[in-house]
Formats: structure tokens, sequence, C-alpha cells
């Protein structure tokens, strides 16, 4: 009797709950193939405030609907014509987390007698975003040039950002303490740059009527030029940048937050400089907006204006906050020397007496 080869009904069975499980497993897949074509239907990329408009920026999957879309097409439009404007102003935006720099736990700002203030000498914390505070005349902008000065000659690259007095005023200011601010700018280890808040409110009004409230959720929020990676960045001042925010104070606060974490996550050391009417308002609301800023700095350096009861005006310093360095709390002498510089006296306190009786403005 001839044998017939063939499948037992073991392997039959076998055969069979194989192909079923098959067959579920392409149907599970088509089901999810359709659910995710249908989700990215009208799925558009949003790559944020400042990248967009300057070809930069994070990525970010934001559903639109219809009349959505037809606004964000009319607003890619004025994006386009305004990155050309800056095109011709040679800015350009430039993501630097791609080169993000490790560098030194502090920095040395070399001015006589400040990095005394701290633990050590060791100067202030790396990467760090700083408020500069004072009155009108205390010697704000003095200070960050002479650290910037300081920086460059240490071979740091330093970027001076002005919403105010232009490239020529500025060297021309750092000249007169005979500092070689034009031989730094030929070396590649100086840059000042002068933005108008015009420019800045005119981009935050063609890209809030695209993405709304998604907007400020990715914002990057300051602009550098594309050929220069500083290690060191002066804003002058946040008083001209919240011009551009007039009477939006929750806009003002969401940009502030985000050009924090902007400098901080590209390790950018960076001094803001801020204008106060008194030293009642230190370290506390920035009235212009009615929104704190100072919370959100990791340090608080302060100027001050001292006037005499003889007459006699001079200038003192003192360091409000500071995260991530030990430092003394104390006021005391800030020196402008002519032709020469600035000097901190450490040890100098600022005391009352009969004798000496003053106030600070």
């Amino acid at each position: 009797m001839i044998k017939k080869e063939g499948i037992s009904k073991k392997g039959k069975s076998l055969k069979k709950r194989t192909n079923l499980k098959s067959r579920k497993s392409n149907k599970k897949e088509k089901i999810l193939k359709k659910n995710k074509k249908a989700n990215l239907k009208n799925v558009k990329e949003n790559r944020g405030f400042f990248g967009r408009l300057f070809g930069g920026g994070s990525k970010k999957v934001i559903v639109k609907s219809g009349k959505e879309k037809e606004k964000d097409n009319k607003t890619t439009k004025t994006i386009e014509k305004l990155r050309k404007e800056f095109s011709k102003k040679g800015l350009k935006y430039k993501d630097l987390n791609s080169k993000k720099k490790s560098g030194d736990t502090f920095i040395k700002t070399g001015i006589k007698g400040f990095d005394a203030l701290f633990e050590k000498d060791m100067g202030l914390p790396n990467g760090k975003a700083v408020l500069v505070e004072g009155g009108p005349g205390s010697g704000k902008t003095l200070f960050c040039l002479a650290t910037l000065n300081e920086l460059c000659k240490q071979g740091k690259k330093g970027l001076y950002m002005s919403f105010e007095e232009s490239e020529e005023q500025l060297i021309a200011h750092m000249e007169e303490f005979n500092w070689k601010a034009r031989e730094f700018v030929k070396k590649g280890l100086l840059r000042i740059s002068r933005f108008d808040a015009i420019d800045i409110s005119r981009s935050i009004e063609a890209l809030l009527s695209a993405a709304k409230k998604e907007l400020l959720i990715d914002v990057e929020p300051m602009f550098f030029p594309s050929d220069f990676e500083p290690d060191f960045v002066v804003i002058d001042s946040l008083t001209s940048i919240s011009s551009a925010f007039s009477g939006e104070d929750s806009r003002f606060r969401i940009y502030m937050e985000q050009l924090f974490r902007y400098l901080e996550k590209n390790n950018i050391t960076n001094f803001l400089i801020r204008e106060v009417s008194s030293p009642s308002h230190i370290g506390t609301t920035f009235k212009e907006q009615g929104e704190a800023v100072s919370f959100l700095s990791d340090g608080i350096i302060v100027i001050y204006n001292v006037i005499y009861d003889s007459g006699e005006r001079t200038s003192a310093i003192e360091i409000l906050k500071m995260r991530g360095a030990n430092f003394k709390k104390r006021i005391v002498e800030l020196k402008i020397i002519n032709k020469k510089g600035v000097e901190v006296n450490p040890n100098k306190i600022l005391k009352k007496s009969r004798k000496n009786n003053f106030s600070l403005t």
C-alpha cells in the first residue's frame, strides 16, 4: 500500500492559525496607516517665531483648519518680505545650539576689583543671564563696555546688541578710555550691531496672525549675525525691547522667558541692561510692562548714583543676586577713571555717617 504524502491534521491546524494571525496583523497595519494618514492630513510645520523669519529654529507640528491655513499662507508671504529686508541689513537667524560651547565654569571680567567680590576671585558663572540695573547716568553702559573690552583682551568673542546708540557712537565711547575697539573688530573678537525695536514689532505683528496662541510657545527670541558666535553678549536695553510690546504685558513676559531660555541653552553669558527710575524699583517690577523680569535672570548687578549732602556725586556697585556663585553682599565704591575705565574697590563699603551722609539714585 502506497502512503500519501501530505500534512497531518495537526499541521493543517497550525497553518490555519498562522494564516489567521497574519491576516489580523495585516488588517491592523492597514488601520494604523489609515489613522496616521487621517491625522497628518491637516498637519503643518511651524518653525517658531524668529526661526521662521530667519530660516532656522526648532520644528513644531500644529493641526490647522482651512481658514487658519489660508491666513498662514498670507502671513508666510509677509514673512518672506521681512526676511528679504533683514537679509539686506546682513541679519540672519542662526541657531547656535548646533555648536553648544562647554567653556569654563567661570568667567573673569578683568575689571579691577570686581572679580574680588566673588569667592576666590572666580568671577561670573558662565552661561548666566545677568541684569545690569541702575538709574540714568549711573554707568551701566560703561560697565558693560568695560567688561567686553577685558574679555576681548582675553581672546573671547563679544557681541554688543544696541537698540539705542549706533556702532560708531559706541566705538567712539570706548576709544575715550583708550580701549582698542576697532582693533578687536578687525580681529573678529568684537561685534557691535544696532537693531530697531520696530523691526521686532513688525515681525511680531506679521506672525501673531499666523499661529496666535501657538506662536509664542516656540519663540526663537533673538537673532545673531550668521558669521559670529559670541562667548559674551550685552543687550542694551530691555527698556527699548519693551517698547515693541506696548500694551501687551503677557506677550512681553513670554518673550522674555524665551529670551532667557535661548541664551541659556546656547551657553552664552550675557548682560541685559535695564534702566530703573529709583532704587526702590531695583530687582522688582519692570514698570514699563507691569511684569517682573528679575526672577527670570540668574543674576542682578546694581550700579548706583551716590549723591552726598555736600553735592559730590560718585558711583557704587552691588551684586544683588547671582545663582551658582558665592559673593560678598555689600555696596562698594565704583570709580570711573578718565581715559582708563572703571575700577571697583571691594573693601570700600558705602556707609553713612553724620559727616558723610548720602542718598542713592
